[in-house]
């Protein structure tokens, strides 16, 4: 059943761990790696030189979303699976993940059960453009169940629902966009948990702080919140965001630290430019 989903894996500078990722994709299975402008790309070359993966490398970073969109087109499986280059599929997830949709057709897209490389359990249980009485349980669900929003660390969804609605937003460069795409295919049919189907997401590199980078992320953090929030109708993100972020810009803590500074006033910049219809920044330069 594998070859009827396509893998859709966005890969910056992520040669470190795409190789496991890879080895734990069956070969009847197509991956399309898209590049978004990586220092690595010759290594990305040589793990991308086997039979069923093609290799996509754009001249510059075009953000996660539309990278995900470009690996999309022309896609012709009835699935596709936007898969991170640092997660591991289990034997049987593309199966179980098929297996459960064909048991739900009502269902546009699924996520499997993901676990950290320690086997303990990771669930999104909550969504900032959803208001919190609609936010799910705390805790891990015991059995497979309907989901207000999906992770896009492993997204399963019918080419055909992700058509319907246009893909990705292209306005966001980084972050919300897997809560973005999960409401808008939401109107058109379930969400659903598949247990069955394991997923390891090892998650950060574990790099060394750099401000630069935290100022990068933060900003696009920021400004996908509010974007993302006025999107789906959530009044007052940009005040309620202020009162919370104007007193973390000020104390000691961001004073003292570059790297705390940094991330603090560049979420800060980021909401701000939302709020006023400024673009997204773009990637690090």
């Amino acid at each position: 059943m594998s070859s009827r989903v396509s893998i859709v894996t966005v890969t910056y500078n992520s040669s470190r761990v795409l190789p496991d990722m890879l080895a734990s994709t069956p070969t009847d299975t197509p991956v399309i790696l898209v590049d978004n402008a990586s220092n690595d790309r010759t290594a990305l070359r040589e793990l991308a030189d086997r039979p069923n993966v093609t290799l996509i490398e754009c001249p510059v970073n075009i953000g996660f979303g539309p990278a995900c969109n470009r690996g999309a087109e022309g896609v012709e499986t009835e699935f596709l699976l936007f898969l991170n280059p640092d997660t591991r599929l289990a034997p049987d997830a593309l199966d179980q993940l098929i297996a459960a949709a064909d048991a739900h057709p009502e269902a546009v897209a699924f996520n499997p059960r993901f676990e950290d490389d320690a086997g303990h359990p990771a669930f999104k249980r909550s969504c900032h453009l959803l208001p919190r009485r609609r936010w799910m349980p705390k805790g891990t669900p015991d059995r497979d169940r309907t989901l207000i929003v999906l992770s896009g660390a492993a997204l399963m969804v019918r080419r055909s629902a992700f058509e319907a609605i246009g893909g990705f937003d292209p306005a966001i460069f980084l972050f919300f966009e897997d809560d973005d795409l999960s409401l808008r295919l939401s109107r058109l049919g379930s969400l659903r948990l598949v247990r069955a189907a394991l997923v390891t997401h090892s998650g950060g590199s574990g790099s060394a702080p750099d401000p630069r980078i935290e100022a990068f992320k933060s900003w696009h953090f920021g400004w996908s919140r509010i974007y993302a929030s006025r999107k789906h109708g959530r009044t007052g993100a940009y005040a309620k965001t202020l009162v919370r972020t104007i007193p973390r810009c000020l104390s000691p803590v961001a004073l003292l630290s570059p790297e705390a500074r940094a991330e603090r006033w560049g979420y800060l910049c980021g909401v701000t430019a939302a709020q006023f219809g400024r673009p997204h920044a773009g990637a690090l330069r």
